[in-house]
């Protein structure tokens, strides 16, 4: 069997539920843009925490699509979908009760994928930017600590009321430049403190895989009315086969790559067609998606950990249908 699923069995003290906060580890060094860091034939492979873009063989591929094909045998009842789907706020809730603000880190690496979010210093304008699925401000708070921008307004918010709350009480949180609140998103009517065809950015990190698949169009229908003409949608989630998904056990699946995590948070795992129909049937146009397909080491044990994560920049059209 491949290293794919060898070292899902082996790594189970990897808390892979983290990445839904923030994708940069406690260990993980600072590393160059997607796609710069390339496992050649004679690199030692634990020479660094993480490579990028490596390549899965024929057999890689094949053990992953049987681990998952294993723990998607077993699907949850009517009763425990439903429950799970209708509480979720509530599981993040206690989530976040639980974890307090030890998930926080400061993703170092937000600038370099997401040029768009850095600060500008030499522009004097306005500039609006909303994250959907704040937490405990992984995004806002780097942004509200780099930025001097005089005119930028940040937004954010989340289904968890005590996410909400520890993000105001952050010291670099600034309420003056930013307005957090909450939010269900899936929604079909947003209760928010701004006009429709406002916002230069909306933002989702690892957020619309917590959300039911049926519900996914709806959330992002309302992110096409809320950007302004010719604004971006920056989006990272997990891709199909990520290491998360190879770990779940059976009886966790609601449906078809869709998952209950151990403390009840839902989790879908993405293939690049799938986002892309989505994003396109709202109307948005492509300008970024690529798969992070990416091997992370644990240099003391010798461990291999395979990711995958996808990327994507969607634009509003500057003339409207």
């Amino acid at each position: 069997m491949s290293d794919v699923v060898n070292e899902t069995a082996k790594n189970a003290e990897v808390d892979v539920h983290a990445d839904s906060i923030s994708t940069a580890t406690a260990t993980e060094e600072k590393r160059p843009q997607f796609g710069t860091r390339l496992l050649k034939v004679n690199d030692d492979v634990f020479k660094h925490n993480a490579w990028d873009h490596v390549e899965w063989d024929a057999e890689q591929e094949q053990a992953a699509e049987a681990a998952v094909k294993r723990n998607s045998e077993t699907k949850m009842s009517n009763n425990e979908r439903e429950r799970f789907k209708a509480d979720a706020p509530k599981f993040w809730d206690s989530f976040y009760g639980i974890h307090d603000n030890r998930f926080f880190k400061d993703r170092h690496w937000l600038f370099t994928e997401f040029p768009e979010l850095a600060p500008m210093e030499t522009i004097d304008a306005p500039r609006s930017i909303f994250e959907l699925g704040c937490g405990v401000g992984n995004t806002i708070l780097p942004i509200l600590q780099y930025s001097t921008e005089p005119q930028l307004r940040l937004y954010g918010c989340d289904f968890s009321a005590r996410a909400i709350e520890i993000l105001r009480n952050q010291p670099q949180f600034d309420n003056r430049r930013c307005d957090v609140f909450v939010m269900d998103a899936t929604q079909d009517q947003w209760q928010v403190p701004f006009e429709e065809n406002s916002q230069d950015i909306i933002v989702m990190i690892f957020v619309l895989s917590a959300i039911e698949p049926t519900k996914m169009k709806q959330v992002l229908e309302n992110c096409y009315r809320y950007l302004r003409p010719g604004g971006l949608l920056l989006f990272r989630d997990y891709g199909r086969y990520d290491l998360a998904q190879l770990r779940f056990k059976s009886g966790k699946c609601l449906e078809d790559n869709f998952y209950v995590r151990g403390d009840g948070t839902m989790v879908y795992f993405f293939t690049e067609q799938e986002l892309r129909d989505l994003f396109t049937a709202v109307g948005l146009q492509e300008v970024q998606l690529i798969v992070d397909r990416r091997l992370q080491v644990n240099r003391g044990r010798c461990l291999k950990m395979y990711r995958v994560w996808i990327q994507t920049k969607f634009r509003k059209p500057l003339e409207q249908p």
